[in-house]
């Protein structure tokens, strides 16, 4: 009976190392995660997307303006507003 006792022992000791090795793995990437989390809110990381954005922008910007001077009458922007800062005369 002793072979059997000392059997479940070693596999109890088993289990119990590959639970603790399992957890500190997932501290490790929860910690990682975080890291990669942080990361990408770096302006670094933010640059690509803001210039898609930017260049969407301007496309739909170039679009809408060629609709504009087709509409345009030949009027002047009054108080001397610029066009470009939303402000339209007031």
């Amino acid at each position: 009976m002793t072979p059997v006792i000392v059997f479940v022992a070693i596999a109890l000791a088993i289990a119990l190392a590959i639970v603790l090795v399992s957890r500190a793995a997932r501290s490790r990437d929860g910690v990682d995660s975080f890291r990669r989390q942080i990361d990408a809110l770096s302006p670094e990381a933010r640059r690509p997307t803001i210039d898609q954005v930017h260049r969407a922008g301007s496309a739909n910007d170039d679009e809408a303006d060629g609709a504009d001077e087709a509409e345009d009458t030949g009027g002047s922007v009054a108080d001397g507003a610029d066009p470009e800062d939303g402000a339209h005369g007031a």
